[in-house]
């Protein structure tokens, strides 16, 4: 379910509709709005987790950030993917896919109401 749900947020992220997507990817149209507008409005938390995660993982992070999307969300499923990316270099997970690595680092919480949990000050 992972791998789907994150096909559905990168396809969003270069600009898909949630109608297409929804075509494309078997699902319910309501069900793939609920997971874009979930995912949209924690985009910038997601975006700094996962930036967090990347540069704690990469050996040299300014070689693999991810270069600005043209969105918020774009930002987000590129951090995202290069983080996933990082845990997956770092610890030879080479056959799990990039999006089970993602839902593993959020604890399957990806698109939970409560996460990210709040940030300790």
């Amino acid at each position: 379910m992972a791998e789907v749900i994150g096909a559905a947020l990168e396809m969003k992220a270069v600009g898909a509709g949630h109608r297409t997507i929804a075509g494309r990817r078997g699902r319910p149209a309501t069900t793939v709005r609920g997971w874009l507008r979930r995912f949209a409005g924690r985009a910038r938390l997601v975006a700094g987790v996962f930036t967090a995660h990347l540069v704690a993982l990469a050996d040299d992070p300014s070689a693999v950030l991810p270069a600005p999307a043209v969105s918020v969300f774009g930002d987000a499923v590129a951090a995202v993917i290069a983080a996933a990316m990082a845990v997956k270099a770092r610890f030879m997970v080479v056959t799990a896919p990039v999006w089970e690595v993602a839902s593993a680092v959020s604890r399957g919480l990806l698109l939970a109401p409560a996460w990210p949990p709040p940030t300790r000050r």
